[in-house]
């Protein structure tokens, strides 16, 4: 799977990610840590990845956008730091991971995650 880290995602998440065999990438590497959310969700869907972000504002560009992809991942967890993110992020991955490939907003919480399908209108 292809992924798109924002900039409240850890550079070692994406490290993990690397070491599954996942290609992924962080906006830091790209030296795109000013880009706009919108910018951010777009360069998504052209470079066909699914976006990690702690950013809720991805929800709503995602219903806006009327398409069924990219897929965003949004955590809202107490503990933003890769050793709590990571384990609830590969649990995703793995149960649901069909999903993310064909359009998903993912909430990931401390308890679990929910599921809304792309597109939602």
């Amino acid at each position: 799977m292809k992924f798109l880290a924002d900039m409240g995602v850890s550079l070692l998440t994406v490290a993990a990610l690397r070491a599954a065999r996942h290609d992924a990438t962080h906006l830091r590497e790209e030296g795109l840590h000013r880009m706009a959310d919108a910018d951010i969700f777009a360069k998504a869907g052209r470079e066909g990845r699914i976006v990690l972000t702690f950013d809720l504002d991805f929800s709503g560009i995602a219903t806006q956008a009327s398409t069924a992809l990219p897929s965003v991942v949004i955590f809202r967890v107490h503990d933003a730091r890769s050793g709590s993110v990571n384990p609830k992020l590969f649990r995703v991955i793995a149960q649901i991971g069909s999903l993310l490939e064909t359009g998903a907003i993912v909430t990931v919480e401390d308890a679990g995650f929910r599921v809304r399908r792309l597109p939602l209108n």
